[in-house]
């Protein structure tokens, strides 16, 4: 069987970030196709997803370098595309496999943590879209180690987001160790990390209640993510005791925060559930939006508040299985080539239900 060829051109298509920080905004130019080392491949993307966290980036509102201080004019760290070269050194991937890119782009592969499954808080991580360029290039680097393959029956558009949100709140909720038949909630359902949780928590058995607000996010919520309830913060006086009414009239046995706006009250949804937890994964900008936590209230309670980073390898693998079976449904919102600052604006400001995907092959 004949290997695939594919013809590189010497500059390619870029969503490159111009006026870096509290004005910042996404223009599409052409940028030098990068050049590999021999154990790395060459991955073309046909889409890339939009996270919160490329616009923090973008802002500089975190208490990380400027991207341009490192060389980086690219974020983005949610790419779905096609292998088109690989190193001399390279063993098992090849030309024509797809592959996507993570918000993770290599880590040191040895320290304890690159080991036993954490490998994403490798002290050595490669941060994509902040300390290299990430998936608002169509053309991108990744090492052999560290390249995630995606499986057929997954189409871009999914497999691009799965690559950072949704298998970051599927590691999220495997490692709450919520069972079958607990009460998952989660702030900011209708957004596209939120709204990917829902299906998730749904396929795994749990029972998940929506929290957002207007119709549209109501409708995708209920009717397509499958959540059991939905509270829309506006209408409702009282979340929390909306919440713990729902909940067997005890509170949720975990609280998934992707809206970081609902930090502060977050511990409130646990009501007087024993052993409940708060999951933190929407990443706020420094200094704003913290939890304050009684520690009687923890110990007499057994309640506990954790982080979620991104998934290791494995937990992305799975997350492309659940799409696979057709338990991830697509909930997105595609965009030209055109539109990139205008999806990139538009998420900024709240303004999209579900997740913002940019199709590289659409002017």
């Amino acid at each position: 069987m004949t290997e695939q060829t594919f013809e590189i051109p010497k500059e390619c298509k870029a969503g490159v970030v111009v006026n870096e920080g509290p004005d910042f905004r996404v223009e599409v130019q052409m940028v030098p196709v990068p050049e590999i080392k021999p154990n790395e491949v060459l991955i073309k993307l046909n889409a890339t997803g939009i996270c919160h966290s490329d616009i923090h980036f973008m802002l500089n509102d975190w208490a990380t370098p400027k991207m341009s201080s490192l060389g980086t004019k690219c974020a983005g760290h949610e790419g779905a595309g096609v292998i088109v070269k690989v190193g001399d050194a390279v063993k098992n991937l090849k030309v024509g496999q797809r592959a996507g890119l993570k918000p993770i782009q290599d880590t040191c592969g040895v320290c304890e943590l690159c080991r036993t499954d954490k490998e994403c808080y490798c002290a050595q991580a490669v941060l994509t879209g902040l300390m290299c360029d990430g998936s608002y290039k169509q053309y991108v680097v990744s090492p052999e180690r560290y390249t995630t393959l995606i499986p057929d029956g997954v189409d871009d558009f999914i497999a691009g987001p799965i690559m950072c949100s949704a298998s970051t709140i599927y590691t999220s909720i495997k490692d709450s160790g919520l069972q079958p038949g607990d009460w998952a909630v989660f702030p900011g359902a209708g957004g596209g990390v939120g709204m990917q949780g829902v299906q998730l928590a749904k396929a795994m058995g749990l029972r998940a209640i929506a929290i957002d607000t207007g119709a549209d996010k109501k409708k995708l919520c209920l009717e397509t993510a499958g959540a059991e309830e939905f509270i829309d913060f506006k209408e409702v006086e009282d979340v929390a005791a909306e919440v713990v009414r729902i909940c067997d009239g005890v509170g949720a046995h975990a609280v998934f925060v992707t809206a970081v706006q609902s930090y502060p009250s977050s511990v409130t949804l646990l009501g007087s559930r024993v052993g409940g937890k708060v999951m933190c994964i929407g990443l706020p900008p420094v200094g704003q939006y913290h939890i304050d936590v009684d520690p009687n209230q923890l110990c007499f309670r057994k309640q506990a508040v954790q982080g979620t980073l991104v998934s290791n390898m494995a937990d992305v693998d799975k997350t492309l299985d659940f799409a696979k079976r057709g338990l991830l449904k697509p909930i997105y919102t595609v965009y030209p080539l055109s539109q990139f600052n205008e999806a990139v604006q538009k998420l900024r400001r709240g303004e999209i239900a579900g997740r913002a995907v940019v199709d590289f092959n659409k002017e």
